[in-house]
C-alpha cells in the first residue's frame, strides 16, 4: 500500500494504482473523456490533468501511477484555463450538428464542454477530415465528430477481441477505420463511443434518448443472460443497451445483444389466435384445445397426448407446462430440444459431481491460471463466456488451450490448440487427465477429499493407451503433454465445454471423461476458474431444471424415484413411463400420439430428422403451437396460440452459472398475444376444473423442488469418478459438423433486419482442398447428403475447417441443415455434390 495527499485528503491505495484511481476512493471526482475501465488508459484526451507537487508540468491522473507520497491539486484556476483550452481544441472542426446527431442528449463531449464552461470556440483549422463511412453493415462512422479518444478501438481489441477497429493515417488527418472481415458487429464501439461519431444505423433517427422509457432485464438470446437495459417508445423496443460497471457483462453486449432485438417487431410476429388457419376469439380456440385434448385423452388414454417445451420459455412456464401435462393430461410424453444437447450433460454431472450446471460463476473463468476450452465455437455460442477468455488470456497471462476440430477464433490467442479428430473428444479428455496423474500434477487433496473411487479412477486412468489416444485424435504426443502441463502448472483451472461436445454421439462418454478431467486437474477447487458447460439457448438450463423430460422431475429429480413424492404433492397419481422426443416422434408416425402441443418450439428446423418430423406432423389429429413468430409450423397447425417474447413478459429464466435472473416487461405483446404463463395458467384452470395458478404460487410450489443457489460445495466423499468406454472413431472421407451461426441465435434472430444484414442464409464451410475436389468455388452451391436426408446451401471456402470436415449452422430454416442429421448426433458421415 502507498500513501498520498490529493487535494488536501489523506488517501492509502494499492501500489500500481493510478491517480484516477486513487482520487475515486475518497469521492473526488477528476473529469474524464477517453478513459473507460474496462480497457487500458490511452491519456489522449488530456481532460484529467491534474497538477502534481515537484512536477514541472501537469499530469494526466487516467495513466499516471500515484506514488508514496505524492501530492496531487485537481481543481485549481491554471487547471480549469488547461481544460477549458483543451476541449476547445477537440472543437475544431467539429460539426456543430447536435439537433440531429443520434447522440445528442447523451453526448459525453457536450457534457464535457458544460462542466469546463466551454463558450466559446477560438481556434480555426483546415478540415482534413475524412468522410463519412457509410459502407460498413450496421455501423456508420462520422470521423469529424471523432476526439480519437481510442474507447471503440481499445474496447475491440482488449475486450471483445476482434481487433476489427484500428486507426488509419496519421495526425489532424488520423480517423478509426476497420477491418470489416474481424468485425463481429457487436455494436460496444457504438456504446462506448463519447461523441456521436459511432452511429448504429437501425436506430439512426428513430428516438431522442429523453423520449425513450428504459426497462432494466436480460438477453436471453444466449445463456449468459447478459444485464441490458431495454429502450422502448410508443410501444416498441428501439434499441438495447447495457452499462459499464454495474452488470455482470462490463456493459459489453453481442451482435444479438445489441441488434438482434428487431424480431420483436417483426411483421411475422403473431397477433391472434387462429383455428383451422382463421382468425378466432381467445375462447374460441382455447375451448378447440380444451375439448380436443379431453376427447382424445377420453378416447385412447393421456399416452396419445405429447408436448414439447422451449428454452425460449420462462421457468414458471417450463414447470407449469410439465405439470400441465402430467398432471391435467395424464401424460408424461414431453420433451424439448435440450433431448439433442444439453441433457446428456446434465444427467452425466449430476450424477458424477452432484452439479446442476456450472460450478462456479462467469467472472471465474477470467481469473483462472489456465483455461481449456473443448469443443466450442465460444465467441458465436457464448460471446460473455468469450470475454472472460479474452480477460483472462489478454490481461492477465492466462495459459489457454483450445481443443477443436475447426481452427474457431480463440485458437490464435492459444498456447495449445489441439485438433482432435470427430468422435475422439472422450479419449482426449482422458489422455490429459492421465498425463496430470502419470506426472504427480493431480489436485491430490480435493481427490482424496471428495472422491469416493479415486482408486477406480486411477486405475482406469492407468489402463488408458497414450498411443492410442494419439491414434484417435489425431494429436501427437508431444502437444497433448504440453496441454497437460498447462493444465498441471496452474493454481486454478476453468474447463469450458459446448454444443460440439454435447450434441455429439459420444456426449454422455466425453463429458464423463471431462468430468473426469475437472476433478484431476482443480478446476472444482477454490473460487478461481471451475467446469462451465455451455447449454445452448437462453433458458435451457432452466428448462432442464424444470423437468421437461419424461425421466426427470423437476430439480433432475429422478422420474421413477420422485414419482410417488410428486404424485402425493400434486394430489394425482402419475403415469407411470412416457415417451422422449424420439419416441413422440415415432408414435405420430405410426398413429399411436394423436395430439402434439408445441410451445415455442419448431422441430421442422431445430429438431435433428427434420424432414421426419415435417412428413409426420399432419398425421397428428391436433396440433397445437404456441408461439411468437408465424412459420411453416404455425401453418401447419390445427390451433395457433400467439405468445410473447422475453420483452413483453414477466418471469424468470436461469443461467449457464445457475443465477436466477428476473425479465421485466418492457413492452406490451402485439396485438392480441398473452404472455405464454397466462395460457398455460388458463389451459391448467380448464382442463383440471381448479382455478388458474398464478405465478406466485407457481414460484414458490417450483422453490419446493430447486436447488438451493449456493457456492459450490460437494460433501466429503461425495463425487464420483467414471470409467466411459473409448472408442476409435470410424475413419470417413468426408464430414459434416451442426454448428451455430456467429451473427443469428436460434431461428428467432433470422427474423431480424440487422443480423439478416450479416447473415441472410445458411453457408456451407468447406475447406479448399476439398472445395478444389468437389469442384466448387466460393458462393457456389453444394449438395450435402446425410443418414437421413440431404440440403443445399452456398460455399464458404474457408481454411477455419480441416479437410474432410464440412460445417454448417443450423439457424436456417430455408437450408435447414437438421434435416440430414440423425437423432443424437451432430457430426456424421456425409457426401457432397456440386449444384
Amino acid at each position: 500500500m502507498i500513501n498520498l495527499k490529493i487535494d488536501g485528503k489523506d488517501v492509502q491505495i494499492a501500489s500500481g494504482a493510478t491517480i484516477l484511481d486513487a482520487a475515486e476512493t475518497v469521492g473526488i471526482k477528476i473529469p474524464t473523456l477517453c478513459y473507460l475501465k474496462k480497457v487500458s488508459p490511452t491519456g489522449a484526451c488530456r481532460v484529467c490533468a491534474v497538477e502534481v507537487e515537484g512536477a514541472d508540468k501537469t499530469m494526466t491522473a487516467c495513466n499516471t501511477r500515484a506514488v508514496d507520497g505524492m501530492v496531487v491539486t485537481t481543481q485549481s484556476e491554471k487547471l480549469a484555463t488547461i481544460r477549458r483550452q483543451i476541449v476547445e481544441l477537440l472543437l475544431v472542426n467539429h460539426p456543430l450538428d447536435c439537433p440531429v446527431c443520434d447522440a445528442g442528449g447523451e453526448c459525453e463531449l457536450q457534457d464535457i464542454c458544460y462542466t469546463q464552461n466551454v463558450v466559446r470556440q477560438p481556434y480555426e483549422a483546415d478540415d482534413v477530415n475524412a468522410a463519412t463511412i457509410d459502407h460498413w453493415p450496421l455501423i456508420q462512422q462520422v470521423p469529424n465528430r471523432c476526439i480519437m479518444c481510442e474507447k471503440c478501438v481499445k474496447t475491440c481489441h482488449e475486450t471483445i477481441g476482434s481487433s476489427a477497429l484500428f486507426i488509419n493515417e496519421k495526425g489532424d488527418k488520423a480517423f478509426v477505420d476497420k477491418d470489416l472481415d474481424k468485425c463481429e458487429f457487436c455494436g460496444n464501439c457504438v456504446q462506448v463511443c463519447p461523441t456521436g461519431t459511432m452511429i448504429s444505423k437501425p436506430f439512426k433517427f428513430k428516438a431522442r434518448p429523453w423520449e425513450l422509457r428504459k426497462t432494466p432485464s436480460v438477453c436471453t438470446l444466449c445463456s449468459a443472460h447478459c444485464q441490458v437495459e431495454m429502450h422502448s417508445k410508443q410501444g416498441k423496443v428501439m434499441r438495447v443497451t447495457s452499462e459499464d460497471g454495474t452488470t455482470v457483462n462490463d456493459g459489453n453486449l453481442c451482435v444479438g445483444g445489441f441488434f438482434g432485438h428487431d424480431y420483436l417487431n417483426s411483421d411475422q410476429r403473431l397477433t391472434a389466435p387462429l383455428v383451422n388457419q382463421q382468425e378466432a376469439l381467445w375462447e374460441t380456440a382455447l375451448d378447440k384445445v380444451v375439448s380436443e385434448l379431453s376427447r382424445l385423452r377420453e378416447e385412447h388414454g393421456g399416452q396419445a397426448i405429447a408436448g414439447l417445451a422451449s428454452p425460449h420459455l420462462t421457468n414458471e412456464e417450463n414447470y407449469l407446462f410439465q405439470k400441465l401435462f402430467r398432471v391435467a393430461l395424464g401424460s408424461n410424453n414431453i420433451d424439448s430440444e435440450a433431448r439433442f444437447n444439453s441433457l446428456s450433460a446434465a444427467k452425466v454431472l449430476k450424477q458424477q459431481l452432484k452439479l446442476s450446471g456450472a460450478s462456479n460463476q462467469i467472472d471465474r473463468v477470467g481469473k483462472a491460471e489456465a483455461v481449456l476450452v473443448f469443443g466450442s465455437d465460444l465467441h458465436s455460442e457464448s460471446p460473455a463466456l468469450n470475454w472472460q477468455v479474452q480477460l483472462a488470456a489478454r490481461k492477465n497471462d492466462t495459459r489457454l488451450i483450445i481443443a477443436n476440430q475447426r481452427q474457431v477464433k480463440l485458437v490464435k490467442q492459444a498456447e495449445g490448440f489441439l485438433q482432435y479428430r470427430a468422435g475422439s473428444e472422450a479419449y482426449l479428455a482422458g489422455a490429459l487427465a492421465k498425463l496430470l496423474i502419470d506426472k504427480g500434477q493431480a489436485d491430490n487433496a480435493f481427490l482424496n477429499s471428495f472422491v469416493a473411487n479415486r482408486d477406480d479412477l486411477e486405475a482406469y486412468l492407468k489402463g488408458l493407451d497414450l498411443d492410442k489416444a494419439c491414434a484417435a485424435t489425431g494429436i501427437n504426443l508431444e502437444q497433448l503433454e504440453e496441454a497437460a502441463n498447462h493444465l498441471g502448472q496452474a493454481a486454478s483451472v476453468a474447463i469450458i465445454f459446448g454444443r460440439d461436445v454435447m450434441g455429439s454421439a459420444q456426449a454422455e462418454a466425453t463429458v464423463a471423461a471431462l468430468a473426469n478431467l475437472a476433478l484431476v486437474s482443480g478446476a472444482l477447487h477454490g473460487d478461481q476458474g471451475g467446469l462451465f458447460p455451455v447449454t445452448a439457448k437462453g433458458n435451457t438450463q432452466g428448462l432442464v431444471a424444470a423437468g421437461v423430460a419424461p425421466e426427470f422431475l423437476p430439480g433432475l429429480i429422478d422420474y421413477a424415484a420422485g414419482k410417488e413424492k410428486f404424485s402425493a404433492s400434486w394430489q394425482t397419481t402419475l403415469p407411470e413411463t412416457g415417451a422422449d422426443a424420439a419416441g413422440i416422434l415415432a408414435g405420430i408416425e405410426q398413429g399411436t400420439i394423436r395430439a402434439l402441443f408445441l410451445a415455442g418450439t419448431n422441430p421442422l428446423v431445430n429438431f435433428p430428422e427434420s424432414a421426419r418430423w415435417r412428413k409426420a406432423l399432419p398425421k397428428l389429429e391436433l396440433l397445437v403451437v404456441q408461439d411468437i413468430l408465424s412459420s411453416d409450423l404455425t401453418r401447419l397447425a390445427t390451433v395457433v396460440l400467439p405468445g410473447a417474447a422475453t420483452a413483453e413478459k414477466r418471469g424468470s429464466v436461469t443461467s449457464l452459472d445457475q443465477c436466477v435472473n428476473k425479465l421485466r416487461i418492457a413492452v406490451a405483446p402485439p396485438g392480441e398475444a398473452r404472455p405464454d404463463l397466462a395460457i398455460l395458467s388458463d389451459l391448467f384452470a380448464r382442463l383440471t376444473g381448479k382455478p388458474e395458478p398464478s405465478e406466485a404460487a407457481i414460484q414458490q410450489e417450483m422453490m419446493e423442488f430447486a436447488d438451493k443457489q449456493q457456492a459450490y460445495a460437494p460433501a466429503e466423499k461425495s463425487l464420483l469418478a467414471a470409467t466411459p468406454e473409448l472408442t476409435t472413431p470410424e475413419a470417413a472421407d468426408l464430414q459434416l459438423l451442426v454448428g451455430k451461426c456467429p451473427f443469428q441465435f436460434g431461428t428467432t434472430t433470422t427474423y431480424s433486419a440487422a443480423n439478416n444484414e450479416l447473415a441472410p442464409a445458411g453457408l456451407i464451410i468447406v475447406n479448399p482442398e476439398d472445395a478444389a475436389k468437389l469442384g466448387v468455388a466460393d458462393g457456389g452451391q453444394l449438395k450435402v447428403t446425410g443418414p437421413a436426408g440431404s440440403a443445399s446451401g452456398k460455399v464458404m471456402i474457408h481454411e477455419m475447417v480441416p479437410a474432410g470436415l464440412l460445417a454448417a449452422a443450423d439457424n436456417f430454416a430455408e437450408m435447414n441443415i437438421q434435416q440430414i442429421v440423425p437423432s443424437g448426433s451432430n457430426c456424421v458421415s456425409v457426401t457432397a455434390t456440386k449444384g
